[in-house]
């Protein structure tokens, strides 16, 4: 019998990768960035070690259980894993289809958290409901994000004109403002930062950029005059420009700031050891688990520890930016570049604040501060950036 004739008769087995996975390369889950995800990983990781280290002594004195902060974040994580596994599930197209309906939901859910919210430190952020809380300020940093990004895909064939750049301006302006009400000066400004990298990418004219970080800085310097619930963010950057001083006015910020920095520089080469930090174990720095996670690791780990969560941050960062070259649309390009600058400026205002170069804001440090919200915020970004690798052939 003829060769030719027993290979149409004698069906062949399908080709396999090393994993198991069959179909065509441009198969979505053949094309998850495992770079990124692993980096991700590690770095989550990270932060489940660094809240345990933060919070132990905390706990002890109080005589609770000192593994509560911990297993918390554990769960924390597990619900950010599924939500950025359905993200990348359900793809980035899926949710540019429902960007309106999540809009109006955020729109929604912020003018509430405003009369319902809990009240912490002054300020109504999120929901509380007992065991957990949700923040919806972390919530509207994505969904602005891909609403942005669709608008101008759509509108935009060339180059960013005047017209389509106040029609960004209205899309942010009332959730941007009801977040600068809670007072969250910080979220306020990571979801600016985001849409002006997606304006940047889109060849919006220089000045357009300069006039939105204007009006950004006018209104909240505006709210901080006439809310006296905003006027604690005006001392934090007067604080931030008398970190040396005395001022009792200031003392509680000042005070925070500098044993931050001295945690940091005092970890030397290598650091004091896990658990042997005695700034972190002697409660020196307020909420050190949530906002200022990073001296803890510089106190512990030294520069060392400090440059592999610098290392790790650079990885997601590269991975998301490469991503962003590999997009098929200028949707997608749009979404995952707001994405980078959205995560950049996070990191620097989380890391230059304990550091002392950027005043207190209260962003978390992504994926090793405490909290979930600001956990699923950003598993719904990188599940997003996954999505576009995924989807790029």
């Amino acid at each position: 019998m003829n060769l030719s004739v027993l290979q149409r008769v004698i069906p062949r087995k399908p080709a396999t990768n090393p994993l198991g996975l069959r179909g065509s390369y441009a198969d979505p889950i053949r094309n998850i960035d495992w770079v990124l995800l692993s980096a991700v990983v590690a770095q989550a990781v990270i932060g489940l070690f660094t809240v345990f280290s933060a919070t132990r002594q905390r706990l002890i004195d109080q005589r609770m259980d000192i593994f509560v902060y911990t297993q918390r974040q554990v769960l924390f994580v597990i619900i950010a894993a599924a939500v950025m596994a359905i993200v990348m599930a359900l793809g980035h197209d899926w949710f540019r289809a429902q960007s309106g309906f999540l809009y109006g939901g955020i729109l929604v859910a912020l003018m509430l958290v405003l009369g319902t919210g809990a009240v912490t430190g002054g300020a109504r952020l999120a929901f509380d409901f007992g065991l957990f809380s949700i923040q919806p300020s972390e919530l509207a940093k994505p969904v602005l994000l891909i609403l942005v990004s669709s608008y101008l895909s759509e509108s935009v064939p060339d180059r960013i004109d005047w017209h389509h750049f106040v029609m960004t301006l209205y899309i942010v302006l009332i959730p941007s403002g009801l977040i600068l009400m809670q007072p969250d000066l910080g979220s306020a400004s990571v979801i600016l930062a985001g849409v002006a990298g997606i304006l940047y990418i889109g060849n919006a004219r220089r000045r357009y950029l300069a006039l939105i970080g204007g009006m950004f800085v006018a209104t909240a310097l505006a709210l901080m005059a006439a809310l006296p619930s905003l006027r604690y963010q005006g001392d934090r950057f007067v604080a931030w420009f008398l970190q040396n001083s005395n001022n009792k006015e200031y003392e509680t910020i000042v005070l925070q700031v500098r044993y931050a920095k001295r945690a940091v520089s005092t970890g030397g080469f290598f650091g004091k050891g896990y658990l042997q930090g005695p700034l972190t174990n002697g409660k020196y720095v307020p909420v050190q688990f949530t906002d200022f996670p990073f001296s803890a690791i510089g106190e512990q780990f030294g520069m060392i520890g400090g440059a592999v969560v610098l290392g790790l941050f650079a990885v997601i960062l590269w991975r998301i930016w490469r991503t962003a070259q590999m997009a098929r649309d200028r949707f997608s390009f749009f979404l995952a570049s707001g994405a980078f600058t959205m995560m950049l400026w996070q990191v620097f205002q989380n890391i230059g604040m304990t550091l002392g170069v950027m005043p207190v804001s209260g962003l978390p440090l992504p994926f090793i501060s405490y909290g979930g919200s600001h956990l699923i915020s950003s598993a719904v970004l990188i599940g997003l950036v996954q999505s576009i690798h995924m989807r790029r052939l």
